[in-house]
């Protein structure tokens, strides 16, 4: 048997950063979590324990806090390039850097809630819609990609949703329905063309995207909606060449209330945590750079 160092990388995870930025005496928040990871040439810190080639963790969450304040936190593709950039241009060891931030939204208390002047604002609430996401690769010979996304974005057609003509074995109990509740929370992923761009505008067009197709498509299938999101977002937005979707099905279950003498014409519903259905796709432009390859 022959004993070798297979694929190997390191880093810090999940480090906690909130930047406020102080416009007289309106504030401005962005709440982040970032993760990197370094490879390269370090084989010796796994062989023989040397580690001179070894940019400590600790030194890597350090970075994220000095470039925070040094260069500010706009949009997260954008932080996480000048991370990983950074990185993997300071030390000869360091071949690639991996740089994943997730974003989490707070809201500005409204002036109804507020009752201090316009010119004094700095309460927030957190927000309870999605995680904005993105990760970064960027090698010593220059490659870079940058792939944006977003978790938990929950949403709920109450009709225009079916499923029906499934395979039927002995152990099938699920009846066809024409007319059901179709909810999901949705985990998407794209991948940028390019390593530039106005990555705030991308963001916001790509999440419409996937909103109006998943409310506008007459769904046979959580599947058919699925391609129908990615679909939506490749034919509208250029600067994107692949869509990765995972999506949960939130199943709610028409509740039986004939024990209590009542019909229940589609209008109450027990809604199942678990378990539940998970549909996962990729949707990609088959003539982009790279298309359908590893990004993890």
């Amino acid at each position: 048997m022959t004993v070798v160092l297979g694929p190997n990388r390191y880093g810090k995870a999940e480090t906690r950063l909130v930047r406020v930025v102080r416009d007289g005496g309106v504030h401005h928040i962005k709440d982040v979590n970032v993760s990197s990871a370094l490879s390269g040439a370090m084989e010796e810190a796994h062989l023989t324990g040397d580690n001179a080639a070894v940019l400590p963790t600790d030194t890597q969450k350090n970075t994220v806090y000095a470039l925070a304040r040094k260069h500010g936190v706009d949009q997260i593709e954008d932080f996480a390039l000048l991370l990983a950039r950074h990185y993997v241009d300071s030390q000869p060891s360091i071949h690639h850097a991996r740089v994943e931030i997730e974003e989490y939204f707070w809201d500005r208390i409204g002036e109804g809630e507020d009752s201090r002047p316009p010119g004094e604002r700095h309460s927030f609430v957190r927000s309870g819609g999605e995680v904005r996401t993105c990760v970064v690769h960027h090698d010593r010979d220059g490659g870079t990609t940058v792939t944006s996304g977003l978790e938990d974005l929950v949403v709920l057609n109450s009709t225009g949703s079916e499923f029906s003509g499934f395979i039927r074995d002995e152990y099938t109990t699920l009846a066809p329905t024409h007319d059901r509740v179709l909810a999901t929370a949705v985990s998407a992923r794209w991948r940028h063309l390019s390593a530039e761009g106005c990555f705030g505008t991308s963001y916001s067009e790509v999440r419409r995207c996937l909103l109006e197709a998943f409310a506008g498509t007459h769904s046979l299938s959580l599947q058919q909606t699925l391609y129908a999101m990615g679909r939506r977002v490749l034919e509208t937005r250029g600067e994107i060449c692949e869509v990765r979707l995972a999506m949960p099905n939130k199943h709610h279950f028409l509740v039986d209330l004939t024990p209590f003498g009542l019909d229940n014409p589609n209008e109450v519903f027990y809604a199942a945590d678990r378990p539940y259905g998970l549909i996962e796709g990729t949707v990609l432009d088959a003539a982009a750079p790279g298309a359908g390859f590893a990004w993890e």
